[in-house]
């Protein structure tokens, strides 16, 4: 092929267009260099349900046999699932999927021993140079040995270590819809719910990687209209939507309204300080709810602000021996899941806290969710930094505000602020506004809208 590689390497993972940007021979050629680069005796590998994947997993996994790694497939799994696999097994792991991108995309999420992840400063850039000098100069030599091929099933432990790190045995009969959205959610939730008093709702279990109800990313408000109906016909106690690699997991109440994952970041942290004493480090990125930080003090731990995305997230959880991270976009980490994030866990979470009392959802959520969010607004601007300079320009003189620029830009004041964040692959500003009130909320959301798109 001769596609730019710099199109589909990005700054976490490999993400392109099947086979428009890259097919099985790349992917050989990415599996032999993701061997040479972590050094590793033997390698996981496992794959989403995409059309693609299977085709594309098992060329990677030649790729780094021929390297002299042995591989061990994990066959459909989830992006949690194949973190779980690299944890357990104390091996580099590499997982096929696209997340939430349409059918016609397909990627690879890499990790090293221990689910520690591999982005641009840990590994991927080495790994996509040795692709490109391949490419150019020929195939790679191949080791002394070529490496064997195992297949393994995880669900199973995967599911067993899920449910050993949350108590569940109080948990009341509870009704559940979820929303795999023909995911991988569909593969796992049946194993890891097993035997809970759940009556669960199954909507759109079956895999499909062309997702033909609707993307499967519940973040998009249009994409959890399904699983909102559904739970107030069914007259559900919750709802649980799993984006297409089942890594992050979106939550409905009662009443088939949206819960803010911060709300759920708060919850889980109140929960995993309770586990661990009253002590211990919770992260959370920057453009979380102020009810995070004020919810963790409360409860006796302390809260570390840190830029969004995982790569950032990880390594401070690392670096801080942080007990557990959340973020705005429902990914939430544990320290006792190897530092890696999984939905599925937090589920749990959401269903123990639940279950083991007698109010509603909405009522228990209340005390994590105090102020009016903006969500995530985006702006196509022509030049995100004309633009940011521009916000910074008409507030930096006033004496009642801050500024920080941790990621992007960040207003603060003593009722209200928001962030505005570059994207790093389209001309976009992000904006996230927060106040005490829906009334400031929205006059401090459209002054700064006012100036991004002026």
């Amino acid at each position: 092929m001769t596609a730019d590689l710099s199109q589909i390497v990005k700054a976490y993972d490999v993400r392109g267009v099947v086979p428009d940007q890259w097919d099985e021979s790349l992917a050989e050629l990415f599996g032999a260099a993701f061997a040479r680069v972590t050094g590793a005796s033997a390698v996981v590998v496992g794959h989403d349900m995409r059309p693609s994947s299977p085709g594309l997993s098992r060329a990677f996994a030649h790729g780094a046999a021929r390297q002299g790694a042995d591989v061990t497939e994990i066959g459909l799994c989830s992006t949690d699932q194949l973190y779980y696999a690299s944890g357990a097994l104390d091996l580099p792991g590499a997982m096929f999927t696209a997340s939430h991108n349409p059918a016609q995309y397909n990627g690879i999420k890499m990790c090293r021993a221990g689910a520690a992840p591999v982005g641009q400063d840990t590994g991927l850039t080495e790994i996509r140079e040795l692709v490109e000098r391949w490419r150019e100069s020929g195939a790679p030599e191949p080791a002394a040995r070529t490496g064997r091929l195992t297949r393994r099933d995880t669900l199973d432990d995967y599911a067993a270590h899920l449910r050993s790190l949350v108590d569940v045995s109080a948990i009341r009969p509870l009704k559940v819809v979820v929303d795999a959205g023909n995911g991988m959610g569909g593969h796992t939730v049946p194993t890891v719910f097993s035997g809970l008093p759940l009556d669960v709702v199954p909507m759109y279990f079956e895999l499909d990687g062309t997702f033909p109800h609707h993307e499967a990313n519940p973040l998009d408000p249009a994409n959890i209209v399904d699983l909102q109906q559904r739970v107030r016909a069914e007259g559900a106690d919750l709802g649980l939507a799993f984006d297409g690699d089942a890594d992050r997991c979106f939550v409905v109440d009662e009443r088939g309204e949206p819960v803010s994952p911060s709300a759920i970041t708060a919850l889980v942290a109140a929960r995993e300080l309770a586990r661990h004493g009253g002590r211990g480090v919770i992260i959370h990125n920057l453009i979380t709810s102020w009810s995070v930080p004020e919810v963790v003090r409360e409860q006796g731990g302390t809260p570390v602000r840190t830029r969004v995305g995982h790569s950032f997230i990880k390594a401070e959880m690392a670096r801080s021996g942080a007990i557990f991270g959340g973020e705005h976009s429902a990914h939430y980490y544990f320290k006792d899941f190897w530092n890696a994030d999984t939905g599925m866990l937090a589920a749990l979470h959401v269903l123990a806290a639940l279950g083991g009392q007698d109010r509603p959802l909405s009522a228990l959520v209340a005390q994590y969710d105090r102020y009016a969010g903006s969500g995530e607004i985006n702006s196509t601007v022509a030049d995100q930094a004309a633009r940011l300079a521009a916000i910074r320009t008409a507030y930096e003189g006033r004496a009642d505000v801050t500024l920080d620029e941790l990621d992007g830009l960040t207003v603060s004041a003593a009722d209200w602020w928001f962030n505005v964040r570059p994207s790093n692959t389209e001309p976009l500003l992000r904006l996230n506004a927060e106040a005490r009130d829906e009334p400031t909320m929205a006059k401090v959301r459209d002054e700064a809208l006012a100036v991004i798109r002026a």
